[in-house]
């Protein structure tokens, strides 16, 4: 039995609580944060605290929590037994230091509230300073998933970096198609299969042989005549932007 803490309230730290209470040879010893709505509809199934300093001993202390935060958090866990992590892939295991024993636990995948996540498909990136608690969170991990590694913190950065451009830039564009569907009174499910078409072929297909498009193809009467349409919105440098990159990747 794995005995484990979790300390935020955000999206990360209730996936990560409500996956681990479907477990059987894990137990969410505590969750600790600081929304107090939320931790009292929590109160039924997990022991709960918003006082920092009424954390009970665990295996595995998870920290969940803003970025910013995770040193001021890690603060109160430093005299624990158990290992500390943290769930941010841009931040060093090294913020972690004053804990007795310290690593990450970085689930790549984007979490939003409401919505369920297969964890068995997300990859579960682990570090830690000690072999043994690598192991610990290899264990821990592969009980959720399939794909597990053991990646630094200077890799980690940089696959965080990558996951922002995937995932955070590419549905801000989503958003950016849905504004121009908006605008001309058309229905955004017209663009809902090409988006999903999108995202399926780079499963057999490398990213730059599936590119498509004006860019691509080296069409610039009809980037020009795009640009036209965007003359004066919001959105004209970053068209200009992408399709000058994508011309300049393929010429």
């Amino acid at each position: 039995m794995i005995r484990v803490s979790i300390l935020g309230t955000g999206n990360v730290a209730m996936h990560l609580r409500q996956l681990f209470l479907e477990l059987k040879d894990v137990e969410v010893v505590q969750i600790v944060g600081r929304n107090t709505k939320i931790l009292q509809s929590l109160e039924e199934r997990t022991a709960i605290t918003s006082n920092f300093e009424d954390i009970l001993d665990a295996d595995i202390f998870i920290i969940a929590v803003n970025d910013d935060a995770i040193a001021k958090v890690s603060q109160f866990l430093k005299d624990k037994k158990g290992l500390v992590v943290h769930t941010s892939g841009s931040v060093s295991m090294d913020t972690l230091s004053q804990c007795k024993r310290y690593g990450v636990f970085y689930p790549v995948q984007t979490f939003s509230k409401h919505r369920k996540v297969d964890f068995k498909s997300v990859p579960i990136c682990v570090e830690a300073q000690d072999d043994r608690d690598v192991l610990l969170l290899e264990t821990l991990a592969n009980k959720v998933s399939d794909a597990v590694y053991q990646v630094n913190s200077k890799q980690r950065k940089a696959l965080h970096l990558g996951a922002v451009f995937v995932n955070n830039f590419t549905n801000h564009l989503f958003h950016i198609g849905q504004q121009i569907c908006e605008e001309n009174e058309l229905p955004t499910a017209i663009l809902q299969p090409l988006i999903q078409e999108t995202s399926a072929k780079i499963t057999n297909l490398s990213p730059y042989d599936a590119q498509t498009g004006p860019a691509r193809r080296g069409d610039f009467k009809t980037i020009e005549d795009h640009l036209e349409q965007l003359n004066g919105s919001e959105f004209q440098d970053v068209y200009a932007t992408m399709s000058a990159s994508i011309e300049k990747l393929y010429r």
